[in-house]
């Protein structure tokens, strides 16, 4: 089988992490997410992994390295990996999908759900340090950083779009198609 390489996108708490998960196990998959280069520094400055952190990083380290120096670490990461299927979780702009539209391999995935159900999911999957105490407000003012801003308008560049308002059995079909289809 040739070389699959899955970039997913979706604001915060859509279901970018379920569909990446859910490929990694059923389709033995290798999952890479854009924040581990992130959360790898900021454990080493020994600074909380927080989104406002992850967001100053990515910014000073696009404006040193260029804008798309973290697909280029994502690609070469997947590029690498002896699997034949790579997800790469957490695509937020248009300067990673370029770069990343340009391998052979590359196929995007925009996940999208209602707000409410995101905040909902985020409060309770506490992924970052903050997030357990995150408010409404505090929640719809994340979705204003930086880092976020971009995140709707690559839903246009999506080869497939899933929506995550349903259960975890449908969205699991949704997937389980876009993948065979891939595979074909």
């Amino acid at each position: 089988m040739r070389k699959i390489i899955i970039g997913i996108a979706g604001e915060i708490a859509s279901g970018k992490d379920t569909v990446g998960q859910y490929i990694a196990e059923k389709y033995d998959a290798l999952s890479l997410r854009f924040s581990q280069p992130l959360r790898d520094t900021l454990d080493r400055l020994h600074l909380e992994q927080n989104r406002e952190n992850m967001s100053k990083l990515s910014l000073y380290l696009r404006k040193a390295f260029g804008e798309d120096s973290l697909s280029k670490v994502m690609l070469a990461d997947a590029a690498n990996s002896s699997k034949d299927i790579v997800i790469v979780d957490g695509v937020r702009r248009l300067p990673d999908i370029i770069h990343m539209e340009t391998d052979e391999h590359f196929y995007f995935v925009y996940v999208e759900a209602d707000s409410e159900k995101r905040y909902a999911r985020l409060i309770g999957r506490r992924q970052n340090s903050d997030d357990a105490t995150k408010t409404p407000a505090q929640f719809e003012k994340d979705a204003k950083l930086e880092t976020e801003l971009q995140i709707r308008g690559l839903k246009e560049r999506a080869d497939f779009i899933i929506n995550n308002d349903g259960r975890l059995e449908e969205l699991y079909a949704q997937v389980d198609k876009v993948v065979e289809e891939l595979k074909r």
